[in-house]
């Protein structure tokens, strides 16, 4: 089974992902840019199952940022980590995966590309 691991940038929240990644895209929505403070975040999700938080702070802290998903973060050193759904999905970002050019990461779509400025071009496929 493959396995992908990664963590905020100062290692107290660290997570496991095993196997298979679904649907990795990038997105410039509106709700993306405010969480980052970036035009475009790399996302990547996992079943809710098939991801265990192993760090010494165990689960990321919350913000409620929909009515079906929650934004994760490090309380310690503020990074983002993705967003935990109510549903059966999380969706961890690209840039807190320790391998980022592993297999199964890359972008295949870009989503809200409207929302993004005209000048900002994103070739996830290419």
């Amino acid at each position: 089974m493959t396995m992908f691991t990664g963590g905020c940038l100062c290692g107290r929240i660290r997570f496991v992902a095993e196997g298979e990644p679904d649907f990795p895209h990038t997105c410039s929505c509106c709700q993306c840019q405010r969480h980052s403070g970036g035009l475009t975040l790399c996302w990547v999700e996992f079943a809710k199952a098939a991801v265990s938080w192993v760090g010494e702070d165990g689960v990321p802290a919350l913000y409620r940022s929909s009515p079906v998903s929650s934004r994760a973060f490090c309380v310690t050193c503020g990074s983002s980590l993705g967003a935990i759904d109510d549903g059966p999905t999380v969706a961890l970002l690209l840039g807190c995966f320790d391998d980022k050019g592993a297999p199964g990461l890359r972008p295949a779509s870009h989503s809200f590309e409207d929302s993004r400025p005209a000048w900002w071009k994103v070739d996830a496929c290419g």
